[in-house]
């Protein structure tokens, strides 16, 4: 089941970027709903971003609107999270999961909540290791 794979975190000091991918190991991502979240030392798991396959439609949380973009590639099955003007309190593991369309992305912000983002075949389709950001002077 662990077929994403995140990659592109790293170091970096607030107010940089950075920019995270998400990439489908042995499937199409073509008919997914992709969503990010992150787990951050200490915190609850939170939902960061989702981009839906009808129309690109995408959603952020609250405290990413306006910094983060995400995107996807469906050619290179791959997702983008863009990651602009990073705060310190962004650091954390980011992680990727893919819902099957349609209403996949309302289906990964409820298994971020309820399941904590436990990655189990019968609460996700499909989903990745993670990626560590860290944000720091």
């Amino acid at each position: 089941q662990l077929q994403l794979v995140e990659s592109g975190g790293g170091l970096v000091q607030p107010g940089g970027s950075l920019r995270p991918s998400c990439a489908a190991s042995a499937f199409s991502l073509d008919n997914y709903d992709i969503g990010w979240f992150r787990q951050a030392p200490g915190k609850e798991q939170e939902g960061v971003s989702c981009i839906s396959t009808s129309e690109g439609r995408t959603n952020y949380a609250d405290s990413v609107k306006g910094r983060f973009t995400i995107s996807r590639d469906n050619a290179k099955d791959t997702v983008f999270l863009q990651m602009n003007s990073l705060k310190p309190e962004d650091t954390g593991v980011y992680y990727c999961a893919a819902q099957k369309s349609p209403h996949g992305c309302s289906r990964v912000s409820r298994w971020v909540v309820e399941k904590k983002g436990v990655c189990a075949p019968e609460e996700i389709d499909y989903c990745g290791q993670g990626t560590q950001v860290t944000v720091s002077s």
